[in-house]
């Protein structure tokens, strides 16, 4: 979990950086969620950089394929032509 440092919040007595306060009671079971979730978004967001292609990628694969099928298709010959 990346947190900046902000100046306002540490400026303020007995707040911690992530905004909770000294006394306050945390759910560890919903901390333990929380930080899973955020860890899990994190590798989620490279994933999509490494792997994920965009649109325009996409359809332009898509029209190459479409070619290449429709010109093997074009020199393809029937067993019924060969006469």
């Amino acid at each position: 979990m990346l947190v900046s440092y902000s100046p306002t919040r540490a400026a303020v007595p007995g707040v911690s950086i992530d905004g909770t306060a000294m006394g306050d009671i945390v759910n560890l079971r919903k901390a333990r969620k929380r930080a899973a979730r955020e860890r899990d978004a994190e590798r989620a967001a490279a994933n999509r950089m490494t792997h994920g292609r965009t649109k325009a990628e996409r359809s332009l694969e898509a029209a190459r394929s479409e070619t290449a099928r429709r010109l093997l298709d074009a020199h393809k010959i029937d067993p019924g032509d060969a006469s």
